[in-house]
Formats: C-alpha cells, structure tokens, sequence
C-alpha cells in the first residue's frame, strides 16, 4: 500500500483503498463547489478523474474557489485544477474538457466509461442532459443544487431530489425531472433561504466548500459498497 493512503487504509481498509484507485469519476463544473470535490476525490485516491470546464480563473473567484489563486488568474480551470491533482497524486489519470457542456454537445461524452458522475454545473438546462445521460448509461450521479447567497454550511443535506425542499434551483429541478419521467437523483442542497437576492449569486469561502466536500464524500462512500 501506498504510504501516501495509509491514514485512509487505516479508516476503510486496504481493499476499498485498491477499489478506489480503479475508478473513473467524471465532474462537470470546476467552479466553488466542483473544485472541493476533486480535490477531495483525489486525496482519497480515486484512478481516474476527468474534469468538464470552459471557464478560466477570475480574481472574484479568490474568496471561494480552490483553484483561484493570485499567481492562476486568467488560466483555465481544467488545466490548473489537473496541475493540482497530479502534484496530490501523481499516480492519477486526468482528462480534461476545455468545454462547456450542453445538450448540442452531449455526444461527445461516452457516460458508460464512468463510474459515477457528478454535476457542479450552474444552468438548469445542462444539468438536466447531465442527469438524463447518466441515468441512460445507467452510471450513479450526484447533483448539486444551489450554493450561492447563503452563509450556514450547516443547512446542507444530502437527499434525494424528490425530498428537497426550500432551495429554488432544486425546486425547478423537481419540477423538470418529473416532466420528462426521471426519479431517484441524489443531489446536495441548503435549507437555509437566500440571505439576499442578486443577479449574481454571492458567495464565501465556507459554504460551496462544505457543498464540495458532502459530494466528494457520499461518491466515496458508495465506490466502496
């Protein structure tokens, strides 16, 4: 084993340590929450982890993304978040998508090559395909809804979308899932109303990060059932 594993050998067991260096994780959306994911699925040793964003680092995203550092401003976030997994990990497969996915571009994703998936995406619209894909490829997904204008990282549950409630985006979410027939999603959600209501969603340093890491932490757990 590893060296590097050890502590999480010791917590789960070597075998699970080993099942999880074989798995393939796909997460679209590098943002405040996507990035605490990978960065946890790396320091647990997942194999294989690719990376969906068309987005470059600006400096409004310092106050809460992992990647967004002073000396990162202006680089993709793909390419800075793969630099940071191979310098966790350099035993680590990334495959990156300089890309924004879409419906029109959907194709281009072969979903049966992942053993799970997880949507860190903003739009409604992309975040449906997601769902829809996996569900076809019959691949386990875990959807992130709304993390932005809230300050108690306290309110986050891990529930099915069905069981949801108070957040807006879940509730639209809801709504567009049960129109087009797909039940039983996972997904990440606040009970905490808006704090305020903006354009653009705000946001701090603890709240998409707690978000982040309950997702990273429930792919985990279900790779080593």
């Amino acid at each position: 084993m590893n060296e590097q594993f050890s502590r999480t050998a010791q917590l789960v067991g070597e075998e699970n340590v080993k099942n999880l260096f074989s798995k393939h994780v796909i997460v679209f959306g590098c943002g405040g929450v996507g990035g605490f994911v990978v960065e946890a699925l790396a320091r647990s040793g997942i194999g294989k982890i690719s990376l969906v964003d068309n987005d470059s680092v600006n400096i409004s995203n310092i106050n809460r993304q992992i990647i967004a550092l002073h000396s990162t401003v202006g680089k993709q976030k793909v390419d800075v978040l793969k630099n940071r997994i191979l310098d966790i990990n350099p035993n680590c497969q990334v495959f990156t998508f300089n890309t924004f996915f879409l419906p029109e571009n959907s194709h281009s994703f072969d979903f049966s090559q992942y053993d799970y998936v997880v949507d860190a995406v903003d739009t409604v619209t992309a975040k449906i395909e997601i769902i829809k894909k996996s569900k076809d490829a019959n691949v386990p997904i875990i959807s992130s809804m709304g993390t932005g204008n809230k300050l108690n990282p306290l309110a986050f549950k891990v529930a099915d979308i069905s069981k949801t409630n108070v957040c807006p985006l879940a509730r639209v979410m809801r709504n567009e899932l049960k129109k087009r027939g797909i039940s039983k999603v996972k997904c990440v959600y606040s009970e905490e109303l808006p704090v305020i209501q903006t354009q653009t969603p705000a946001s701090i340093a603890f709240v998409p990060s707690v978000a982040g890491l309950l997702i990273a932490s429930e792919v985990i757990k279900d790779l080593m059932k």
